[in-house]
């Protein structure tokens, strides 16, 4: 037993633009008859840390219908079979927020809910920004908000900002920005010691 499972067969059991959800027949890992719902995206996910030179990040507020809350997030989008992620992500910041980007690094990629959902997303950090007018699909209703990044880690880790995208790419900024301050002072100290146990030169 390898601990998989097996797929007997397969009906859709429902279809949008967006998702299709999957009834399967499934033989389970220790060899019973099961079943198991599969909801398989379209679009792969992307998300958009954008700092401008305040060190300041842009949020996108909406209302989520499947909470039925208020939710801040990173400017977050699909991204459709046959274009590049990265160029989804341009599209995407630029038509929630207006916001162009020079330089662009991917921070992750990440399966979203993997144990009913085959949802996966790519998230980058966008820097040397310029502003422009947001061009948002009719069924967006956003609000744009510039907070400060720490502010902005303050509310993951307080529960304000809970969508995973954001979460992720938020404290990927953090962790990477607290790894070079490390290397830095390690490197400060390193250089202190070889200065303190340098030898001492006659005249």
């Amino acid at each position: 037993m390898d601990g998989r499972f097996t797929r007997r067969n397969r009906r859709t059991a429902y279809e949008n633009p967006w998702i299709t959800v999957w009834h399967d027949e499934v033989v389970r890992p220790d060899g019973s008859p099961g079943v198991y719902g599969v909801v398989h995206f379209v679009n792969l996910a992307v998300g958009v840390v954008a700092l401008d030179e305040r060190d300041r990040i842009v949020l996108v507020g909406q209302h989520r219908y499947t909470l039925d809350e208020m939710s801040w997030e990173i400017p977050e989008g699909g991204v459709p079979d046959g274009e590049d992620a990265l160029d989804g992500a341009r599209r995407e910041l630029r038509e929630e927020t207006g916001v162009e980007a020079v330089r662009w690094h991917e921070l992750a990629r990440l399966d979203l809910s993997n144990s009913v959902s085959d949802e996966r997303a790519a998230v980058f950090l966008a820097t040397e920004l310029t502003h422009g007018s947001p061009e948002p699909e009719p069924t967006e209703a956003l609000e744009i908000r510039w907070v400060p990044f720490d502010e902005a880690l303050a509310m993951v880790l307080d529960g304000r900002i809970t969508d995973a995208i954001s979460v992720v790419g938020i404290e990927r900024v953090a962790l990477a920005r607290l790894a070079a301050s490390a290397a830095a002072a390690s490197a400060a100290a390193v250089s202190a010691a070889s200065i303190d146990i340098a030898p001492a030169t006659s005249g």
